[in-house]
């Protein structure tokens, strides 16, 4: 497959892309030679660029509205509160499936150009799942939430997992000093990936392989985040979304709230989605190059917007083709009729802010089951124009 006429994100270099199997085989500047009998998309105006790696998210905890009262000093008085107040909400989201709930917490990344989302919690095991969904990490909760965490933080049977735990979710002493108590009890000196982060000091973050930095989520809890334009100096930063118990649904508002702080540059803010992330799991994507997985998202550009301007400036609505492994996984209606031999029945039509997109699987159908269970469920997308 021949993926013709792009602008690389970022630079704007217009390229050709070669797909073979599930890797991408080239990317030219010039354009080559192409069989007759291979399958070309050409496009205008578009922008690509590598599948967005989320590095953080609950796919479960997806079909929730946000829920909060106030600001918080930390995330343990969060969810104290919202089970206080919003009994009866909660009890009607959880009556839906976990299986359910957790597949369109795949669809909501999918929908967003999202081709690996990193899982907290219990491991979903999501059979023909139309994007990766990451679990190869030694999943823990929290240092309040995790009951026995200093002897699961040291199970020896899992000294090879990176140790991905929520820390420092706050803005006061004790979620400071959670930090150093993590830090501390690792005794065997386990990779440490920390979710939030937001009262981590640049020492301590010393201590850790990653942080994933949650702004949005941040915001909405403790009206703060972290301070990553120090802490970057320490350790590596990746993106994630959280669920939408806290957040926007769309990683896209994610990434704009991010840019608004000015604490990293675009390059870097690009560089948590994609070649950060892959590095950090230890995945064979991140990159629009030769011999990495074909884990590309292609969207319209839009008011003639160049470099990161044009990245940043992405809606669901403006993607044009989501690509996983080579499979192309949803795709706008303006480019079905360059689809040959693709079989229309694998996708279902949807809308999202009134644009078509063929979506791979039958998520009109996901829809309608998990409205069975949950009458006022609002999802941001329909399945009629």
């Amino acid at each position: 497959m021949k993926l013709n006429n792009l602008k690389m994100a970022g630079t704007d270099e217009v390229v050709d892309v070669g797909i073979s199997g599930e890797q991408i085989a080239n990317v030219s500047s010039n354009p080559g030679t192409t069989s007759i009998e291979e399958i070309q998309i050409t496009f205008r105006d578009a922008l690509v660029f590598p599948g967005l790696i989320n590095s953080h998210d609950h796919l479960d905890f997806n079909l929730f509205q946000q829920l909060g009262t106030r600001i918080y000093s930390n995330y343990t008085e969060w969810g104290k509160d919202i089970h206080q107040a919003y009994k009866t909400e909660i009890a009607a989201v959880l009556k839906v499936p976990e299986q359910l709930r957790s597949v369109w917490g795949v669809y909501k990344n999918l929908l967003g150009g999202v081709t690996t989302v990193v899982n907290h919690g219990e491991k979903q095991l999501l059979e023909d799942a139309p994007l990766t969904v990451f679990e190869n990490s030694h999943c823990l909760h929290s240092v309040k939430f995790e009951k026995g965490w200093k002897i699961k933080l040291n199970n020896p049977l899992k000294i090879k997992l990176p140790v991905n735990i929520h820390i420092g979710e706050g803005v006061d002493w004790p979620s400071y000093d959670e930090i150093d108590q993590l830090t501390r009890w690792n005794l065997l000196r386990k990779k440490l990936i920390g979710v939030h982060a937001v009262a981590m000091s640049e020492a301590q973050a010393k201590n850790f392989e990653a942080i994933v930095w949650c702004p949005q989520s941040n915001y909405f809890l403790l009206n703060q985040t972290a301070q990553v334009n120090g802490l970057k100096n320490s350790t590596r930063l990746l993106f994630g979304t959280d669920s939408t118990l806290t957040s926007h649904w769309d990683i896209w508002e994610h990434l704009r709230s991010a840019r608004a702080t000015k604490q990293i540059s675009d390059a870097e803010l690009f560089q948590t989605v994609n070649q950060n992330a892959s590095k950090t799991w230890l995945m064979n994507n991140g990159e629009v190059a030769a011999g990495k997985d074909a884990d590309i998202v292609i969207a319209k550009i839009k008011d003639h917007k160049k470099g990161f301007d044009a990245f940043f400036a992405i809606t669901p609505a403006d993607l044009l083709l989501v690509m996983h492994k080579g499979n192309i996984r949803l795709f706008d209606e303006t480019i079905l009729g360059q689809l040959k031999n693709i079989h229309v029945a694998e996708y279902s039509k949807v809308y999202i802010n009134g644009v078509g997109k063929y979506v791979q699987g039958d998520l009109p159908g996901l829809m309608e089951k998990i409205k069975e269970y949950y009458p006022a469920v609002r999802f941001p997308l329909s399945a009629n124009n």
